[in-house]
């Protein structure tokens, strides 16, 4: 064998044996379990709700269907395609996943081009200067270098790790931030047409009210009433007119808010007023468990705590040496043709090893605060979980209570227009006095603007339900690790069904 090659095999074997070894490097970061949450065994609040079988009955993507409205579910589906701040949310989510791409792309050597051409004239009082050495020379130089850092301590790996849990963090952000927009689309919604409501039930009083006035006018005309029942009358008109205006303002801004979130500026945009009453849905709320799989809120803290746990592995990797490969090869030569040929070939090759000696407490202050930055995850992952168990609570409670409200409530309507009905026949008889009246109409208009009300809260408590138990999603829809490096499209864009 000729010499040549031997020396190069003498120096590629240890080379190839350490690139096997920093395949097979150890891992410096603790060992990783989800931070532990006390999981209650069911729900406290009970109602008209079912237990969600495995998949079967929970309220995927387009949960809004559930309320059978034509006009809430195309207005649903523009917020997908237009909301500038879902947008937003898709494009940091863009960002995270190839910045997850970018940390695994250190696995890899690096292979640069070293060329270079000169001509050059040294001085001829130059120290140890040799006496064949000329003043003037070409240097021509035609090679490539290789780096490539040996991964023996796993810091490479623990940082493509926790890259990947963020770019998965960052894509349950994104689920969350478009429940959380078509849960306020919903909201605005349902309150507009609760104004709706509103506004169709004060036209009806107005309508009333003014036939009340005319009576009682024509009963002053008449001698019969006095000017205070006409004063009364005329209060109570000018009152529910007033209510009637305030029910206006507010609609309009409910309709402008509903026009940012479908993306179109709001003085070209119009729903128009209806009186609809969307079915109040019953959703399932299935098992405390299944919330952990469901919420992307959770799933995003969660990813984020394993982040954090990687990150330890890369502080605690700075301890130890950094090998790197760094071969060299090309042709050189002072001038001439004859640059590429085996006589003028050269190469360097053989491991480099950097080890810190003296950094005045640099790396254990970034190592205790990578542990710190770990349990603050692992708090903030158990808050967000209770805090998840809360809201469900608090919008089953709601959606209970609310429903026994509305029971009780459609009983006082029924009573208060009973009330008005008599005392305005009693009042025609000359039996009593327009107070009685004004008392009864002030009862009923109550009673009825709150029926409206609570059948406005029922859905959105039904909603916020939807919101709580997580919408559409769950954790199979976070990208694998490989989908993150690929960047393939991201599973929520547009839906996440």
């Amino acid at each position: 064998m000729p010499t040549k090659v031997r020396f190069i095999g003498s120096i590629l074997r240890p080379v190839a044996a350490l690139c096997v070894l920093a395949v097979a490097a150890c891992q410096l970061a603790p060992p990783y379990a989800p931070p532990s949450v006390t999981i209650p065994a069911a729900y406290k609040e009970v109602g008209p709700w079912t237990t969600a079988q495995p998949g079967d009955a929970e309220p995927r993507g387009s949960w809004w269907t559930l309320f059978d409205d034509p006009t809430l579910t195309g207005l649903e589906a523009r917020v997908d395609a237009a909301n500038p701040t879902l947008a937003a949310a898709l494009a940091a989510y863009d960002q995270s996943r190839a910045l997850a791409a970018q940390a695994r792309s250190y696995l890899f050597p690096t292979v640069q081009t070293v060329d270079s051409s000169s001509w050059n004239r040294q001085s001829i009082e130059r120290p140890l200067r040799g006496a064949n050495e000329p003043n003037e020379y070409a240097n021509n130089q035609v090679g490539a270098q290789v780096t490539y850092e040996l991964d023996f301590w796993g810091q490479i790996r623990n940082q493509i790790a926790s890259g990947e849990a963020q770019a998965q963090a960052s894509a349950a952000d994104l689920a969350t931030a478009r429940l959380g927009l078509h849960v306020q689309l919903a909201e605005a919604y349902f309150s507009l047409r609760g104004l709706d409501a509103q506004s169709t039930l004060l036209t009806d009083t107005v309508s009333a009210y003014q036939k009340a006035l005319s009576l009682t006018q024509a009963r002053h005309t008449g001698g019969v009433a006095s000017g205070l029942d006409v004063e009364r009358a005329t209060t109570q008109l000018a009152d529910a007119r007033a209510q009637l205006t305030d029910v206006a303002a507010q609609r309009a801004l409910y309709e402008h808010a509903i026009a940012s979130l479908v993306g179109e500026p709001a003085p070209a945009f119009t729903i128009v007023p209806a009186v609809v009453a969307p079915p109040i849905p019953v959703i399932p709320a299935g098992l405390p468990s299944t919330l952990i799989q469901r919420r992307p809120d959770i799933a995003a803290a969660e990813r984020l705590a394993f982040a954090a746990n990687r990150q330890i592995g890369v502080a605690r990797a700075a301890f130890f040496p950094n090998i790197t490969l760094d071969p060299v090869g090309g042709f050189q030569n002072t001038g001439g043709n004859n640059l590429l040929i085996a006589p003028n070939t050269f190469w360097t090759v053989g491991p480099a090893l950097a080890l810190t000696l003296f950094d005045g407490g640099r790396r254990r202050a970034a190592l205790a605060a990578s542990k710190a930055a770990f349990t603050q995850a692992s708090a903030e992952y158990r808050a967000t979980v209770l805090a998840a168990f809360q809201q469900v609570e608090d919008q089953l409670a709601l959606c209970v209570h609310y429903a026994a409200e509305a029971a009780q409530e459609a009983v006082a309507v029924r009573a208060s227009q009973a009330t008005t009905h008599l005392s305005l026949i009693r009042y025609r008889e000359g039996a009593t006095n327009y107070l009685d009246v004004v008392t009864a109409q002030t009862a009923e208009l109550q009673a009825e603007q709150t029926e409206l009300d609570l059948q406005t809260r029922r859905r959105e408590a039904s909603v916020n339900l939807v919101l709580a138990l997580g919408g559409g999603w769950t954790t199979r829809d976070l990208p694998s690790l490989a989908e993150s490096a690929k960047l393939e499209a991201p599973v929520s864009r547009p839906a996440a069904d």
